[in-house]
């Protein structure tokens, strides 16, 4: 039988490597597996990003209840003809108790197969900007802090070896001395890393005799005045010589708004992109919906409109947002119609994602704006109406209930008739949850993003106003009025009005910051890490 026509079998039983935190270093052989588990059972660190991979109605169970009962679990999926996953932070063969649990099936006689994934001790020191191997031969070998400090013989090979050794913060004091203890230099170079991969990772290079001072300093191990990180939080520690790479390699915690916490007042939907793109620069997004749409109160005006589209009534339809386009996507569907309705008509975007939603729909926009992605911008772009070559005068413009006049007029003016239409409704979206609510009042988020004005009325409407160490970035003068008039200052300015250039603007923001620190000898501080008392200065 080929490969194209091999079908597993129902009944089976998966081990999975999620990687070391990251979500995107899932293997896409691994999001194909998921996609079709109907038992999971996942290891706490990545538990959040695999489940978002499965099917919805995807039975989960918490290790911690599975335990050595594990094969006795996965016996029973086979035989009801289930898919059981059980996916391992990191790789399966090097990370957690996956060994052990893949034995305990053996010796029962339930097959498995195995998904490999990125290993922590590989992942992480990657993301550190520490590479393991210096050149051809060199040796790296990947230590048993376990085995290490309970006194048993460990081989650290010669000292040019790199070592890679997986420990936990509470214990990487000990880690450090047991090393020497086995014959490594005090002075050697040592980089301890927590929460690898992740946006909350921290890096520290010191050397196995000054390193638990050095935690201690950086307020990470217990002193008199620390507030410490969980003992229990997992370390990557590196030891030799590449360590020293760190200051030219290291990538990932430079990124210019590395740990950001960031505000999105917008749906998901609509904040995929942008979010996406801040992701990309190190930050944390957190969607907040400021506006719910609802279908209009009379829906008679937009079926006569559809009725028109199909009957030839217009020559333009004009999409100003994406609600627009999903709107009368859902109205198509309702009455069976598909793009090849659009057919003979021309049609216009305002900005990228509203002309990529037509797209997805199956519909190529014939005029998206060339300069400003606005109402006006459309406006210095579409022709004025011509009764030799245009032989219907008519634009249909399906749009929200609180819309600009801006547009009509402008098409008015060009010679064309209109009917504005009430797509849909804008309303004040319900209050976030009581934590969210908190965190804006309180200084929980680095930045928050405002697209548009009603954003910042909205959010401050249902969530308050964010605190003074935030940092406000507005996508255009009118946006920064409305803040201003709000009483919030404005440190960001999208150089144009689009939503990617207004996330462009806050990492610029972010890295003129970090780069300011870094050339005058401070520690590089989130917005929302000042330390009580500390005031901030109006930029």
């Amino acid at each position: 039988m080929t490969a194209a026509g091999f079908h597993p079998p129902a009944g089976r039983c998966t081990f999975l490597g999620a990687g070391p935190g990251d979500p995107g270093l899932l293997t896409l052989r691994a999001v194909d597996v998921l996609g079709t588990a109907d038992v999971l059972i996942a290891d706490p660190l990545t538990a959040a990003a695999v489940r978002t991979h499965c099917p919805s109605g995807v039975q989960v169970i918490d290790p911690a209840d599975a335990g050595k009962e594990l094969a006795d679990l996965a016996a029973d999926a086979v035989k009801a003809g289930r898919h059981l996953v059980r996916t391992v932070d990191g790789d399966p063969g090097l990370d957690g108790c996956a060994a052990q649990e893949m034995l305990r099936c053996a010796k029962a006689g339930v097959p498995f197969e195995v998904v490999p994934g990125v290993a922590q001790s590989v992942g992480v020191p990657a993301y550190a900007g520490v590479p393991l191997r210096g050149g051809q031969g060199a040796d790296v070998r990947f230590v048993d802090a376990e085995a290490l400090l309970a006194g048993q013989v460990v081989d650290l090979g010669v000292p040019e070896t790199t070592l890679v050794v997986r420990t936990t913060l509470g214990q990487l004091p000990a880690t450090a001395n047991a090393l020497v203890a086995h014959g490594r230099k005090p002075d050697a170079a040592l980089s301890a890393t927590l929460s690898g991969t992740t946006t909350r990772q921290r890096t520290f290079t010191s050397t196995l005799a000054a390193i638990a001072a050095d935690l201690k300093a950086a307020r990470v191990l217990p002193s008199p005045v620390s507030a410490p990180v969980d003992p229990a939080t997992s370390v990557i520690a590196v030891v030799g010589a590449q360590v020293a790479h760190r200051a030219s390699h290291s990538w990932f915690e430079t990124k210019p708004l590395f740990g950001w916490n960031v505000l999105v007042p917008r749906t998901k939907e609509q904040a995929h992109g942008l979010s996406e793109q801040l992701r990309s620069y190190g930050a944390v997004p957190q969607e907040v919906p400021t506006i719910a749409v609802e279908p209009p109160r009379t829906p008679q005006q937009m079926e006569r409109a559809i009725k028109g589209l199909v009957t030839g009534r217009y020559e333009w339809i004009a999409f100003t947002s994406v609600n627009a386009v999903k709107a009368v996507r859902e109205k198509f569907e309702e009455y069976g119609l598909d793009a090849r309705a659009f057919a003979g008509i021309k049609v216009a975007a305002v900005g990228e994602t509203t002309a990529q939603a037509l797209v997805d729909f199956g519909v190529k926009p014939d005029l998206v704006p060339s300069g400003e992605q606005s109402a006006a911008g459309l406006l210095e772009d579409w022709p004025p109406y011509d009764p030799v070559f245009d032989p219907i005068d008519r634009v249909l413009l399906p749009r929200a209930d609180i819309a600009t006049e801006t547009l009509v007029a402008g098409l008015v003016e060009l010679g064309w008739e209109v009917d504005d239409v009430t797509a849909y409704r804008t309303v004040r979206a319900s209050p976030p949850p009581a934590e969210t609510r908190e965190a804006i009042k309180g200084g929980g988020f680095d930045a928050v993003l405002f697209t548009s004005s009603s954003t910042v009325r909205n959010l401050v409407g249902i969530a308050g106003k964010p605190h003074n160490v935030t940092v406000i970035a507005c996508i255009g003068p009118a946006t920064a009025k409305t803040a201003e008039e709000h009483g919030l200052r404005v440190d960001v300015m999208a150089p144009a009005p689009s939503a990617s250039a207004l996330a462009q603007a806050l990492a610029d923001f972010g890295a003129t910051r970090r780069d300011a620190a870094t050339a005058a000898g401070e520690p590089v501080y989130r917005p929302s890490e000042r330390r009580p008392g500390s005031r901030r200065k109006a930029r």
